[in-house]
Protein backbone atom coordinates (compact mmCIF):
# COMPACT_ATOMS: atom_id res chain seq x y z
CA UNK A 1 0.00 0.00 0.00
CA UNK A 2 1.63 3.77 -0.91
CA UNK A 3 2.21 6.13 1.33
CA UNK A 4 2.96 10.02 0.90
CA UNK A 5 5.71 11.46 3.09
CA UNK A 6 5.89 15.09 3.22
CA UNK A 7 8.46 17.31 5.45
CA UNK A 8 6.55 20.41 5.77
CA UNK A 9 7.72 24.28 5.78
CA UNK A 10 8.53 24.71 2.60
CA UNK A 11 6.71 27.34 0.45
CA UNK A 12 5.08 26.98 -2.92
CA UNK A 13 6.45 28.94 -5.65
CA UNK A 14 5.83 27.82 -9.79
CA UNK A 15 3.22 26.60 -11.97
CA UNK A 16 1.02 23.85 -11.62
CA UNK A 17 -0.96 22.45 -14.67
CA UNK A 18 -4.59 22.04 -13.86
CA UNK A 19 -6.16 18.86 -15.41
CA UNK A 20 -9.38 17.41 -16.35
CA UNK A 21 -12.50 17.41 -14.46
CA UNK A 22 -13.29 13.83 -12.82
CA UNK A 23 -16.47 14.81 -12.48
CA UNK A 24 -17.16 15.94 -16.17
CA UNK A 25 -14.74 12.96 -17.45
CA UNK A 26 -16.96 10.32 -15.92
CA UNK A 27 -20.21 11.40 -17.11
CA UNK A 28 -18.88 12.16 -20.37
CA UNK A 29 -17.26 8.50 -20.78
CA UNK A 30 -20.56 7.12 -19.37
CA UNK A 31 -22.73 9.08 -22.37
CA UNK A 32 -20.51 7.05 -25.22
CA UNK A 33 -23.23 4.31 -24.27
CA UNK A 34 -25.58 6.51 -26.05
CA UNK A 35 -24.47 6.06 -29.40
CA UNK A 36 -22.99 3.47 -31.24
CA UNK A 37 -20.43 5.49 -33.20
CA UNK A 38 -17.12 7.15 -31.69
CA UNK A 39 -17.31 9.95 -28.95
CA UNK A 40 -13.55 11.33 -28.82
CA UNK A 41 -12.95 12.74 -25.46
CA UNK A 42 -9.76 15.40 -24.85
CA UNK A 43 -7.83 15.81 -21.51
CA UNK A 44 -9.32 13.13 -20.07
CA UNK A 45 -7.14 13.13 -16.87
CA UNK A 46 -5.62 9.97 -15.62
CA UNK A 47 -7.10 8.55 -12.59
CA UNK A 48 -7.78 5.36 -10.69
CA UNK A 49 -11.81 6.45 -11.13
CA UNK A 50 -11.33 6.69 -14.64
CA UNK A 51 -9.46 3.79 -15.28
CA UNK A 52 -11.87 1.58 -13.25
CA UNK A 53 -15.11 3.29 -15.41
CA UNK A 54 -13.22 2.25 -18.47
CA UNK A 55 -13.43 -1.63 -17.00
CA UNK A 56 -16.94 -1.31 -16.27
CA UNK A 57 -17.97 -0.06 -20.16
CA UNK A 58 -15.20 -2.54 -21.28
CA UNK A 59 -17.63 -4.99 -19.35
CA UNK A 60 -20.91 -3.85 -21.52
CA UNK A 61 -18.54 -4.49 -24.82
CA UNK A 62 -17.27 -0.89 -25.52
CA UNK A 63 -14.32 -0.28 -27.06
CA UNK A 64 -11.30 2.07 -25.55
CA UNK A 65 -8.68 3.58 -27.50
CA UNK A 66 -6.20 6.10 -25.36
CA UNK A 67 -4.55 8.22 -27.83
CA UNK A 68 -0.55 8.48 -27.05
CA UNK A 69 1.08 11.53 -26.68
CA UNK A 70 1.27 14.38 -29.56
CA UNK A 71 4.15 16.55 -30.49
CA UNK A 72 3.74 19.61 -28.40
CA UNK A 73 1.35 18.64 -25.86
CA UNK A 74 2.27 19.80 -22.14
CA UNK A 75 3.32 17.70 -19.52
CA UNK A 76 -0.14 16.89 -17.34
CA UNK A 77 -2.18 17.28 -20.66
CA UNK A 78 -4.75 14.98 -20.33
CA UNK A 79 -5.63 12.01 -22.68
CA UNK A 80 -7.04 11.72 -25.51
CA UNK A 81 -9.90 8.43 -25.89
CA UNK A 82 -11.71 7.21 -28.46
CA UNK A 83 -15.12 5.76 -26.72
CA UNK A 84 -17.02 2.76 -29.15
CA UNK A 85 -20.20 1.56 -28.09
CA UNK A 86 -21.11 0.52 -31.45
CA UNK A 87 -22.10 -3.08 -29.77
CA UNK A 88 -23.05 -3.16 -26.11
CA UNK A 89 -23.16 -7.02 -25.62
CA UNK A 90 -24.12 -6.54 -21.91
CA UNK A 91 -26.45 -4.78 -20.33
CA UNK A 92 -25.56 -5.83 -16.71
CA UNK A 93 -23.23 -3.67 -14.34
CA UNK A 94 -22.12 -6.65 -11.89
CA UNK A 95 -21.49 -5.76 -7.78
CA UNK A 96 -17.64 -6.45 -8.24
CA UNK A 97 -17.16 -3.43 -10.92
CA UNK A 98 -19.73 -1.10 -9.40
CA UNK A 99 -19.21 -1.10 -5.77
CA UNK A 100 -15.81 0.37 -6.30
CA UNK A 101 -17.12 3.52 -7.94
CA UNK A 102 -20.75 5.55 -7.22
CA UNK A 103 -20.89 7.02 -10.34
CA UNK A 104 -20.41 4.24 -12.30
CA UNK A 105 -24.25 3.37 -11.48
CA UNK A 106 -25.00 5.82 -14.16
CA UNK A 107 -24.64 3.73 -17.01
CA UNK A 108 -28.29 3.23 -16.20
CA UNK A 109 -29.62 5.90 -17.44
CA UNK A 110 -28.12 5.14 -21.25
CA UNK A 111 -28.07 1.76 -21.07
CA UNK A 112 -31.97 1.87 -20.41
CA UNK A 113 -32.48 4.70 -23.01
CA UNK A 114 -30.89 3.08 -26.04
CA UNK A 115 -31.14 -0.91 -25.19
CA UNK A 116 -34.67 -0.53 -23.44
CA UNK A 117 -33.29 -3.01 -20.29
CA UNK A 118 -29.71 -2.42 -17.43
CA UNK A 119 -29.26 -4.22 -14.71
CA UNK A 120 -27.06 -2.52 -12.38
CA UNK A 121 -25.57 -2.89 -8.65
CA UNK A 122 -26.71 -0.74 -6.12
CA UNK A 123 -23.60 1.43 -5.84
CA UNK A 124 -20.09 1.57 -3.07
CA UNK A 125 -18.05 4.43 -3.25
CA UNK A 126 -16.82 6.86 -0.19
CA UNK A 127 -17.87 7.04 2.97
CA UNK A 128 -19.48 9.97 3.26
CA UNK A 129 -23.19 9.33 4.03
CA UNK A 130 -25.70 7.36 2.52
CA UNK A 131 -25.55 9.21 -0.87
CA UNK A 132 -29.00 7.46 -2.04
CA UNK A 133 -30.01 6.33 -5.67
CA UNK A 134 -33.30 7.08 -4.95
CA UNK A 135 -33.81 10.29 -7.23
CA UNK A 136 -31.77 8.60 -9.83
CA UNK A 137 -34.62 6.04 -9.70
CA UNK A 138 -37.74 8.19 -9.15
CA UNK A 139 -36.13 10.40 -12.66
CA UNK A 140 -36.22 7.24 -14.83
CA UNK A 141 -39.80 6.07 -13.33
CA UNK A 142 -40.84 9.01 -14.93
CA UNK A 143 -39.28 8.86 -17.89
CA UNK A 144 -41.53 5.20 -18.19
CA UNK A 145 -38.81 2.72 -17.33
CA UNK A 146 -40.17 0.01 -14.84
CA UNK A 147 -37.81 -0.58 -12.03
CA UNK A 148 -37.31 -2.89 -9.50
CA UNK A 149 -34.71 -3.89 -6.70
CA UNK A 150 -33.63 -7.53 -6.87
CA UNK A 151 -30.81 -9.39 -5.14
CA UNK A 152 -28.74 -5.83 -4.19
CA UNK A 153 -29.58 -4.97 -7.76
CA UNK A 154 -32.00 -2.22 -9.65
CA UNK A 155 -33.27 -3.96 -13.15
CA UNK A 156 -35.29 -1.44 -15.33
CA UNK A 157 -36.95 -2.32 -18.51
CA UNK A 158 -38.38 0.11 -20.87
CA UNK A 159 -40.21 -2.48 -23.74
CA UNK A 160 -41.13 0.46 -25.74
CA UNK A 161 -38.44 2.94 -24.90
CA UNK A 162 -38.70 6.00 -22.80
CA UNK A 163 -41.02 8.81 -23.16
CA UNK A 164 -40.25 12.68 -22.28
CA UNK A 165 -41.91 13.47 -19.02
CA UNK A 166 -41.79 16.29 -16.17
CA UNK A 167 -38.85 15.70 -13.44
CA UNK A 168 -39.29 18.20 -10.61
CA UNK A 169 -36.21 16.76 -7.88
CA UNK A 170 -37.32 17.75 -4.65
CA UNK A 171 -33.65 18.48 -3.58
CA UNK A 172 -30.72 19.59 -6.30
CA UNK A 173 -28.83 16.48 -7.27
CA UNK A 174 -26.11 16.18 -9.43
CA UNK A 175 -25.86 12.97 -10.15
CA UNK A 176 -30.00 12.52 -10.48
CA UNK A 177 -29.38 15.78 -13.13
CA UNK A 178 -26.59 13.79 -14.97
CA UNK A 179 -28.89 10.53 -15.03
CA UNK A 180 -31.98 12.58 -16.14
CA UNK A 181 -30.26 14.43 -18.77
CA UNK A 182 -28.44 11.23 -20.11
CA UNK A 183 -32.04 8.85 -20.26
CA UNK A 184 -33.87 12.20 -21.66
CA UNK A 185 -31.28 12.86 -24.60
CA UNK A 186 -33.14 9.42 -26.33
CA UNK A 187 -36.99 9.51 -24.79
CA UNK A 188 -39.83 10.08 -27.06
CA UNK A 189 -41.15 13.60 -26.88
CA UNK A 190 -40.14 16.75 -24.23
CA UNK A 191 -38.74 16.08 -20.99
CA UNK A 192 -38.37 19.05 -18.53
CA UNK A 193 -35.97 18.70 -15.56
CA UNK A 194 -36.92 21.36 -12.53
CA UNK A 195 -34.94 21.76 -9.68
CA UNK A 196 -31.78 20.68 -11.85
CA UNK A 197 -28.20 21.07 -10.65
CA UNK A 198 -26.35 24.17 -12.34
CA UNK A 199 -22.79 22.86 -11.88
CA UNK A 200 -20.49 23.65 -14.43
CA UNK A 201 -19.70 19.79 -15.14
CA UNK A 202 -23.88 19.51 -15.89
CA UNK A 203 -22.99 22.30 -18.54
CA UNK A 204 -20.26 20.20 -19.65
CA UNK A 205 -22.14 16.98 -20.27
CA UNK A 206 -25.28 19.00 -22.21
CA UNK A 207 -22.74 20.60 -24.06
CA UNK A 208 -21.06 17.34 -25.14
CA UNK A 209 -24.68 15.59 -25.75
CA UNK A 210 -25.83 18.31 -28.31
CA UNK A 211 -22.38 17.88 -30.41
CA UNK A 212 -23.80 14.40 -30.45
CA UNK A 213 -27.12 15.54 -32.05
CA UNK A 214 -29.27 16.30 -28.86
CA UNK A 215 -31.65 19.12 -28.30
CA UNK A 216 -30.68 20.24 -24.44
CA UNK A 217 -31.29 23.87 -23.51
CA UNK A 218 -30.99 25.60 -20.08
CA UNK A 219 -28.41 23.23 -18.86
CA UNK A 220 -26.63 25.29 -15.65
CA UNK A 221 -30.09 26.74 -14.79
CA UNK A 222 -32.36 25.00 -12.63
CA UNK A 223 -34.57 24.28 -15.61
CA UNK A 224 -33.74 22.21 -18.50
CA UNK A 225 -35.59 21.49 -21.81
CA UNK A 226 -34.48 17.73 -23.78
CA UNK A 227 -36.39 17.25 -26.93
CA UNK A 228 -35.83 13.40 -27.82
CA UNK A 229 -33.79 12.72 -30.82
CA UNK A 230 -34.49 9.44 -32.42
CA UNK A 231 -30.67 8.47 -32.21
CA UNK A 232 -26.59 10.30 -31.46
CA UNK A 233 -23.53 10.20 -33.20
CA UNK A 234 -20.08 10.51 -32.44
CA UNK A 235 -18.34 13.96 -31.71
CA UNK A 236 -15.26 15.09 -30.55
CA UNK A 237 -15.14 17.33 -26.95
CA UNK A 238 -12.83 18.82 -24.53
CA UNK A 239 -13.33 17.67 -20.84
CA UNK A 240 -13.12 21.13 -19.07
CA UNK A 241 -10.56 22.08 -16.10
CA UNK A 242 -11.11 20.62 -12.60
CA UNK A 243 -12.19 23.29 -10.25
CA UNK A 244 -11.90 21.35 -7.28
CA UNK A 245 -8.43 20.66 -8.46
CA UNK A 246 -7.62 24.52 -9.00
CA UNK A 247 -9.32 25.27 -5.19
CA UNK A 248 -7.32 22.51 -3.88
CA UNK A 249 -3.87 23.63 -4.92
CA UNK A 250 -4.58 27.90 -4.36
CA UNK A 251 -5.47 26.47 -0.50
CA UNK A 252 -2.64 24.58 -0.34
CA UNK A 253 -0.60 28.03 -1.74
CA UNK A 254 -2.40 30.13 0.85
CA UNK A 255 -1.41 27.70 3.66
CA UNK A 256 2.24 27.50 2.57
CA UNK A 257 2.73 31.06 1.48
CA UNK A 258 4.78 31.53 -2.05
CA UNK A 259 2.95 32.17 -5.21
CA UNK A 260 1.59 30.33 -8.11
CA UNK A 261 0.17 29.68 -11.49
CA UNK A 262 -3.06 27.59 -11.65
CA UNK A 263 -2.20 27.39 -15.15
CA UNK A 264 -5.66 26.59 -17.08
CA UNK A 265 -7.81 26.91 -14.42
CA UNK A 266 -11.19 28.88 -15.28
CA UNK A 267 -12.13 31.40 -12.55
CA UNK A 268 -16.18 31.42 -13.07
CA UNK A 269 -15.78 27.59 -12.02
CA UNK A 270 -14.60 28.89 -8.54
CA UNK A 271 -15.80 32.08 -7.64
CA UNK A 272 -17.40 31.46 -4.55
CA UNK A 273 -13.85 30.07 -3.48
CA UNK A 274 -11.73 32.52 -4.86
CA UNK A 275 -14.07 35.09 -2.93
CA UNK A 276 -13.69 33.49 0.46
CA UNK A 277 -9.99 32.59 -0.24
CA UNK A 278 -9.36 36.62 -0.77
CA UNK A 279 -11.18 37.20 2.51
CA UNK A 280 -8.39 34.48 4.37
CA UNK A 281 -5.56 36.55 3.01
CA UNK A 282 -4.54 35.20 -0.60
CA UNK A 283 -4.20 37.60 -3.46
CA UNK A 284 -5.27 36.40 -6.40
CA UNK A 285 -4.94 37.31 -10.15
CA UNK A 286 -6.65 36.21 -13.01
CA UNK A 287 -4.41 36.04 -16.21
CA UNK A 288 -4.63 34.87 -19.95
CA UNK A 289 -3.13 31.61 -18.92
CA UNK A 290 -5.76 31.11 -15.77
CA UNK A 291 -5.40 32.15 -12.17
CA UNK A 292 -2.10 32.92 -10.13
CA UNK A 293 -2.59 32.38 -6.46
CA UNK A 294 -0.32 34.45 -3.89
CA UNK A 295 0.31 34.54 -0.02
CA UNK A 296 2.90 36.21 1.05
CA UNK A 297 3.86 38.04 4.54
CA UNK A 298 0.36 38.75 5.30
CA UNK A 299 -1.47 35.82 8.01
CA UNK A 300 -4.30 33.73 7.29
CA UNK A 301 -7.65 35.35 8.49
CA UNK A 302 -10.93 33.50 9.44
CA UNK A 303 -13.77 33.14 7.46
CA UNK A 304 -17.28 31.81 7.80
CA UNK A 305 -18.50 29.56 5.38
CA UNK A 306 -21.44 27.18 4.20
CA UNK A 307 -21.31 24.37 1.58
CA UNK A 308 -23.78 25.35 -0.96
CA UNK A 309 -24.68 24.11 -4.40
CA UNK A 310 -23.20 25.39 -7.06
CA UNK A 311 -22.44 28.58 -7.70
CA UNK A 312 -21.73 28.41 -3.92
CA UNK A 313 -19.02 27.23 -1.92
CA UNK A 314 -18.34 23.84 -3.21
CA UNK A 315 -18.70 20.61 -0.78
CA UNK A 316 -15.46 19.04 -2.19
CA UNK A 317 -13.94 21.96 -0.92
CA UNK A 318 -14.88 21.48 2.76
CA UNK A 319 -11.94 19.45 3.94
CA UNK A 320 -9.33 21.73 2.27
CA UNK A 321 -10.67 24.82 3.80
CA UNK A 322 -10.83 23.42 7.63
CA UNK A 323 -6.93 22.45 6.89
CA UNK A 324 -6.70 26.17 5.96
CA UNK A 325 -8.19 27.53 8.80
CA UNK A 326 -6.29 25.51 11.32
CA UNK A 327 -3.72 27.70 10.81
CA UNK A 328 -6.06 31.15 11.05
CA UNK A 329 -5.30 34.27 13.61
CA UNK A 330 -8.89 33.77 15.14
CA UNK A 331 -12.10 31.47 15.14
CA UNK A 332 -13.79 30.17 12.02
CA UNK A 333 -16.53 28.35 11.38
CA UNK A 334 -17.71 25.98 8.29
CA UNK A 335 -21.06 24.50 7.99
CA UNK A 336 -21.79 21.38 5.31
CA UNK A 337 -24.92 21.66 4.50
CA UNK A 338 -24.84 18.41 1.34
CA UNK A 339 -23.70 14.92 2.91
CA UNK A 340 -23.67 14.26 6.25
CA UNK A 341 -20.40 11.65 7.55
CA UNK A 342 -18.18 14.92 5.63
CA UNK A 343 -16.34 15.87 8.86
CA UNK A 344 -14.45 12.51 9.32
CA UNK A 345 -11.15 14.54 8.74
CA UNK A 346 -11.74 16.33 11.82
CA UNK A 347 -9.95 13.80 14.17
CA UNK A 348 -6.84 13.23 11.68
CA UNK A 349 -6.76 16.82 11.57
CA UNK A 350 -6.37 17.29 14.94
CA UNK A 351 -3.14 14.90 15.25
CA UNK A 352 -1.17 18.36 13.68
CA UNK A 353 -2.76 19.94 16.54
CA UNK A 354 -5.57 21.42 14.99
CA UNK A 355 -8.36 22.71 17.50
CA UNK A 356 -11.74 21.61 16.06
CA UNK A 357 -14.77 21.53 18.06
CA UNK A 358 -18.26 20.29 16.33
CA UNK A 359 -21.98 21.14 16.35
CA UNK A 360 -24.12 19.30 13.96
CA UNK A 361 -23.22 20.06 10.84
CA UNK A 362 -21.13 22.85 11.83
CA UNK A 363 -17.22 23.01 12.84
CA UNK A 364 -15.32 25.97 14.57
CA UNK A 365 -11.97 25.78 14.37
CA UNK A 366 -9.30 28.17 16.39
CA UNK A 367 -6.67 28.58 14.36
CA UNK A 368 -3.07 28.23 16.01
CA UNK A 369 0.25 29.55 14.98
CA UNK A 370 2.12 26.26 14.32
CA UNK A 371 0.71 22.65 12.99
CA UNK A 372 3.07 20.09 13.92
CA UNK A 373 3.99 16.75 11.44
CA UNK A 374 2.02 13.37 12.43
CA UNK A 375 1.28 9.85 11.13
CA UNK A 376 -2.37 9.81 9.57
CA UNK A 377 -4.93 8.33 7.68
CA UNK A 378 -7.05 9.43 4.69
CA UNK A 379 -10.84 8.53 4.59
CA UNK A 380 -11.96 9.73 1.97
CA UNK A 381 -11.04 11.36 -1.48
CA UNK A 382 -11.09 15.31 -0.21
CA UNK A 383 -10.53 14.48 3.15
CA UNK A 384 -7.16 12.80 2.27
CA UNK A 385 -6.11 15.92 0.46
CA UNK A 386 -6.91 18.24 3.51
CA UNK A 387 -4.36 15.86 5.32
CA UNK A 388 -1.57 16.41 2.55
CA UNK A 389 -2.55 20.03 2.58
CA UNK A 390 -2.03 20.57 6.44
CA UNK A 391 0.76 18.55 5.76
CA UNK A 392 2.69 21.44 3.54
CA UNK A 393 2.22 23.65 6.69
CA UNK A 394 3.20 21.75 9.48
CA UNK A 395 6.79 21.56 11.28
CA UNK A 396 8.47 18.17 10.92
CA UNK A 397 7.33 14.89 8.95
CA UNK A 398 4.01 13.91 8.05
CA UNK A 399 3.14 10.26 6.68
CA UNK A 400 -0.34 10.24 4.87
CA UNK A 401 -1.62 6.35 5.09
CA UNK A 402 -4.23 4.85 2.77
CA UNK A 403 -3.46 7.13 -0.25
CA UNK A 404 -5.41 4.99 -3.04
CA UNK A 405 -8.44 7.82 -1.97
CA UNK A 406 -6.19 10.30 -3.52
CA UNK A 407 -5.38 8.44 -6.86
CA UNK A 408 -9.27 8.51 -7.57
CA UNK A 409 -9.19 12.15 -7.83
CA UNK A 410 -5.59 13.81 -8.00
CA UNK A 411 -3.59 13.34 -11.43
CA UNK A 412 0.24 13.26 -9.80
CA UNK A 413 -0.46 14.97 -6.90
CA UNK A 414 2.89 14.72 -5.23
CA UNK A 415 4.86 15.30 -8.54
CA UNK A 416 2.69 18.66 -9.00
CA UNK A 417 3.70 20.02 -5.58
CA UNK A 418 7.55 18.99 -5.46
CA UNK A 419 7.53 20.41 -8.94
CA UNK A 420 6.53 23.84 -6.85
CA UNK A 421 9.43 23.30 -4.23
CA UNK A 422 7.34 20.83 -1.85
CA UNK A 423 9.14 18.26 0.06
CA UNK A 424 6.96 15.23 -0.95
CA UNK A 425 7.49 11.97 -2.04
CA UNK A 426 5.33 8.45 -2.79
CA UNK A 427 6.55 5.55 -1.00
CA UNK A 428 5.55 1.92 -1.90
CA UNK A 429 6.10 -0.18 0.46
Amino acid sequence: MDRIRIVGGSKLNGTIAISGAKNAALPLMIAALLTEETLILDNVPRLADVAQLQRILGNHGVDIMSAGKRPGDRQYQGQTLHISAADIIDTTAPYELVSRMRASFWVIAPLVARMHEAKVSLPGGCAIGTRPVDLLIMALEKLGADLAIDGGYVVAKAPGGLRGAEIDFPKVTVSGTHVALMAATLAKGTTVISNAACEPEITDVADCLNKMGAHIIGAGTPRIVVEGVEKLHGARHTVLPDRIEAGTYAMAVAMTGGEVQLSGARPELLQSALDVLTQAGAVITVNNDGIRIARNGAGIRPVTVSTAPFPGFPTDLQAQLMALMACAGGSSQITETIFENRFMHVQELARFGARISLDGETATIDGTAKLRGAPVMATDLRASVSLVIAGLAAEGETMVNRIYHLDRGFERLEEKLSACGASIERISD
